[in-house]
């Protein structure tokens, strides 16, 4: 019953994950929050799922490393957006003035 209730609270942390990530969408920041949120949800799930049927936990590192690799090419992206526009709006963001 337990692990029942804790697949559904993670899936629903997810869900949550991402309707943030398709609702706020003024800030860069804010958007990266909340996909280092569905990271952490979508690892947790998959760390769970592993040790639900007795697998290596090496899966479940490497998905850790690619996403601190995606979380510090998402920071680098944010400090050069600022460096250049002076903010993080994205409506300020246009793709023709590259």
């Amino acid at each position: 019953m337990v692990m029942n209730m804790s697949w559904i609270v993670l899936v629903v942390t997810y869900f949550v994950g991402v309707w943030v990530f398709c609702s706020k969408r003024k800030h860069l920041l804010s958007m990266l929050l909340s996909l280092e949120f569905i990271v952490l949800s979508l690892f947790v799930l998959l760390f769970m799922f592993l040790n639900f049927f007795d697998y290596e936990l090496y899966l479940s590192m490497v998905f850790l490393t690619f996403s601190v690799c995606e979380g510090a090419l998402g920071l680098s992206v944010l400090v050069s957006m600022i460096r250049t526009h002076g903010n993080d709006f994205l409506q300020t963001f246009s793709i023709l003035q590259c």
